[in-house]
């Protein structure tokens, strides 16, 4: 009809303007204020830089995909002008896929919104909003005026994103790493949300080191980061002193400064080490800044010194827990594991925990340790932790003996196998979040039974013998980077049946935990075909926020 078509044009004239200006965009841009060789849409090259390029590395740069229309930035090189120059053209390309979008009419998919988790208080009220068989994500009214064309607010431009240097007063967080050689660099700047550990060597002066700024606590904490809507200030959270011989002293208090000075032929408080802890908000906001340092003295003979520094970030309102992969797991980290709590949904989270050597504390999953005695009922509280990609097996012998009672041995044996808390979900992601259910994976348990083994007991009973855990995952995402997945998790106790056994008699029964890690991707499927087919599975997210 004529008025919803008329209404269809006015919500595309109303579109806001596109968040991505591929003209400003460099995928290549590594360096901070620095010209990236053979980058040729980096914004820090000049024309004499330029001239000196042989290629351009990245000669096509694109903004969203999926649009029917946009525009594309393509760089080139001139290399019959003398000097060589570079050739920047801004194009109009069209999607050639019957599948795309043709406006981006909806002004709230434009940025990312927090949603909202369930809670006992709120879960009625989103039931009967988003319980129905369809439900309507289209704002209530339309903005016509032309400040739809700008961006939400001023201060969204100073909310950070993954990998952007941590932006300071002067210029951005440093933390010192060795580049090309062992020799600490300044240069290396703090990536939002990028934990980092670095060590490197400092040239050092004993009659200098007061004036050597990278030994004083205020090249650290004098600059202010840059947040959204105010400056935060880095505070000293802690100080340790270090001797000469290594032992560490916390101080009770961080208030004062410890500049370094130098003391009988000593460069005493010199920063050994820095730890900064940065706390962000959902959105990106650096709300709270600290520093642990290091502190020791330097004798006179040294001419050098190692510094160690670390970063990690922490979103307000939650625990730290240490990832296993960003987003798909990483060979050689920790599988996450975690339980489901009571009353689901309220709240729709999961208590989990990234594995640990430990006897299963937190919730953790874990496998039989073998100790050097072989002896199972001494290795109850020997736990190793499951890492991802590797295939693991373990051990232990038990001596059954006339005395042994049938259903306190059977228990303890599964206490050894499974540990005392063995956990329901394991994360299909290196990055699973707890208050994403859909990204854990429950744990299947199954039970299968084995030959008999005589015992000396009046009725026969089943006691554990070992616990195979399977692990499949799979490749997903780009096959350029493709990231691993876990998508099933099956566990499966194995039991025997013990019978009787004449008087004196004893008998010594192997007890073993394994873990299989199966890849059970499929082949990549050739990147060319004769024609083009209509069965065509999109990506779960193709319409996104549309219904």
């Amino acid at each position: 009809p004529a008025d919803i078509l008329d209404a269809s044009q006015a919500r595309v004239r109303s579109a806001p303007a596109p968040v991505t200006d591929v003209a400003r965009l460099c995928v290549c841009d590594l360096l901070v204020a620095q010209c990236d060789v053979n980058c040729c849409c980096d914004p820090d090259c000049s024309a004499e830089d330029f001239s000196l390029f042989t290629t351009c590395s990245v000669p096509v740069v694109r903004g969203d995909s999926q649009l029917c229309t946009q525009k594309a930035a393509v760089y080139s090189l001139d290399v019959e002008a003398n000097p060589p120059e570079r050739i920047f053209k801004l194009i109009d390309q069209v999607n050639p896929s019957i599948f795309c979008i043709h406006a981006t009419n909806y002004k709230q998919a434009l940025y990312l919104k927090s949603p909202e988790i369930p809670t006992a208080e709120n879960f009625d009220q989103l039931l009967d909003k988003f319980g129905g068989a369809t439900f309507s994500a289209e704002p209530d009214s339309w903005s016509l005026d032309t400040d739809a064309q700008n961006p939400p607010d001023g201060n969204e431009t100073s909310r950070y994103e993954y990998g952007v240097p941590v932006q300071t007063e002067d210029a951005f967080l440093r933390l010192p790493s060795p580049v090309v050689s062992s020799w600490c660099s300044d240069a290396n700047p703090a990536g939002f949300l990028v934990n980092q550990a670095t060590k490197c060597i400092r040239s050092v002066s004993v009659e200098k080191c007061d004036s050597i700024q990278a030994l004083s606590m205020l090249f650290y904490i004098n600059s202010s980061i840059l947040a959204s809507v105010f400056q935060v200030n880095i505070t000293v959270q802690s100080i340790a002193v270090q001797s000469l011989n290594g032992m560490r002293t916390l101080l009770s208090s961080s208030d004062v400064l410890r500049l370094p000075m130098v003391l009988d032929e000593l460069c005493i408080n010199a920063v050994l080490g820095v730890n900064y802890h940065i706390t962000h908000t959902d959105t990106g906001e650096i709300i709270e800044a600290a520093a642990a340092f290091v502190l020791g003295a330097i004798s006179k003979e040294a001419l050098s010194i190692e510094q160690s520094f670390e970063i990690s970030f922490t979103q307000e309102n939650t625990q730290p827990v240490p990832l296993s992969g960003n987003p798909g797991y990483v060979v050689g980290l920790p599988v996450r594991a975690g339980f489901q709590p009571q009353g689901y949904p309220f709240p729709a989270a999961f208590l989990f925990a990234a594995l640990a050597l430990s006897s299963n504390k937190h919730s953790q999953l874990t496998i039989l340790h073998s100790t050097s005695t072989q002896d199972c009922l001494a290795a109850q509280g020997a736990r190793a932790p499951v890492l991802f990609g590797y295939n693991m097996i373990s051990g232990c012998k038990l001596r059954i003996t006339a005395a042994m009672k049938c259903q306190p041995l059977a228990q303890t044996l599964l206490d050894v196998l499974k540990g005392q808390s063995f956990p329901e979900y394991v994360a299909s992601f290196g990055n699973s979040q707890a208050q994403d259910v859909l990204d854990w994976v429950p744990i299947t348990q199954l039970h299968i039974s084995e030959q008999m083994i005589s015992h000396t007991l009046q009725s026969s009973c089943q006691i554990p013998v070992s616990l195979g855990i399977e692990v499949k995952w799979t490749k997903y995402g780009s096959l350029v980077n493709p990231q691993a997945r876990i998508v099933n998790v099956t566990a499966t106790i194995t039991t025997t049946t013990l019978k009787q056994l004449p008087s004196g008699r004893e008998r010594i029964i192997p007890i073993t935990s394994s873990v299989v890690f199966t890849d059970i991707s499929s082949p990549a499927e050739p990147s060319y075909k004769a024609w083009p087919t209509i069965d065509i599975k999109l990506p779960f997210d193709f319409f996104y926020p549309f219904v």
